[in-house]
């Protein structure tokens, strides 16, 4: 119970100082909301709050970051420009991988030599990516067609787990044997990916650290989270700081995901993943394909 509670605290605060940003943001901030966001009605308070919630649980269960299922849906569905969705939904992203990676560390699953690697030089991936991200911010279908195409890498892995029913290899150990450059020039990957598409990164640490590193698997759930910290901090500030954040849909997002990645760990066993892994993966691939071909002006519904 003591080691339970010790996990809640950072979700706990979290869920606060979101409720204080809130309340400082309805009462003096609505005046900076970016142009094009639609009006947060009742009805799209409640929805945010549910594609968080449903955003956290499924990155609870199968380890997929809560990017890849809430910026299609802002930006689809909700009617958010592409530039505001991506910016959002990565703001939104900074207080669940503090949530999650905080509760990874209580438990030791994380290496942390490797999310000094990954995480630092990232950040200069995120400072590439997010200057290449303004240039693209006025070419709203180049930015999708970047998206489509990151997308299929989620897709297309989700699918193959999916139908051959089988998961992440369960290797065991509690380090990640990788050398050092081999790490930073990943997490350089991930972070210009991240600063360009504010995908967050989980979607592209985790396999990457399995099967190109060979890391084990709970120590990689652990130390993706924890690398996703500095890269979607540094990302999303500077999102922020551009005017490319929906404030109050960023919190809503991450009170959602923050709470829904608790239910989804307590939940785990109870599902099986392969099969939500091939649902999601076709998901996925459907909205690859729906910003892809937008890009050659043919809309798919």
């Amino acid at each position: 119970m003591k080691n339970w509670l010790k996990t809640q605290i950072p979700t706990a605060v979290i869920l606060l100082v979101i409720a204080l940003v809130a309340v400082a943001y309805f009462g003096f901030g609505q005046n900076s909301i970016p142009q094009g966001v639609p009006e947060l009605t009742i009805g799209r308070l409640l929805i945010l709050v549910l594609i968080g919630f449903l955003a956290g649980v499924l990155g609870g269960i199968i380890g997929t970051g809560g990017c890849s299922v809430m910026l299609p849906v802002l930006h689809f569905w909700m009617g958010y420009p592409a530039p505001i969705a991506v910016g959002t939904t990565l703001f939104a992203v900074i207080f669940t991988a503090i949530s999650g990676g905080y509760g990874h560390l209580v438990r030791k699953n994380l290496d942390k030599r490797a999310v000094a690697w990954l995480g630092g030089i990232g950040i200069i991936g995120v400072l590439v990516g997010s200057w290449l991200f303004t240039k693209l911010t006025n070419q709203s279908a180049l930015l999708g067609f970047i998206l489509g195409l990151l997308f299929l890498w989620p897709a297309l892995r989700m699918i193959w787990e999916g139908i051959r029913h089988s998961g992440l290899p369960q290797k065991e150990g509690n380090k990640i044997s990788a050398p050092a450059t081999g790490l930073g020039i990943f997490g350089l990957v991930v972070g210009l990916a991240t600063g360009v598409a504010g995908l967050g990164g989980g979607y592209a640490l985790v396999p990457g650290l399995i099967y190109l590193f060979g890391a084990p698997v709970y120590i990689t759930m652990g130390t993706s989270l924890a690398t996703m910290i500095p890269l979607a901090l540094v990302g999303g500030v500077i999102k922020l700081t551009g005017g490319y954040v929906d404030l109050a849909a960023g919190l809503l997002l991450a009170a959602g995901t923050v709470i829904g990645a608790q239910v989804g760990a307590a939940v785990i066993k109870r599902f099986k993943p392969t099969t939500l892994k091939l649902i999601f993966g076709i998901y996925f691939l459907y909205v690859s394909v729906k910003f892809i071909t937008a890009f050659f002006g043919l809309k798919i519904w």
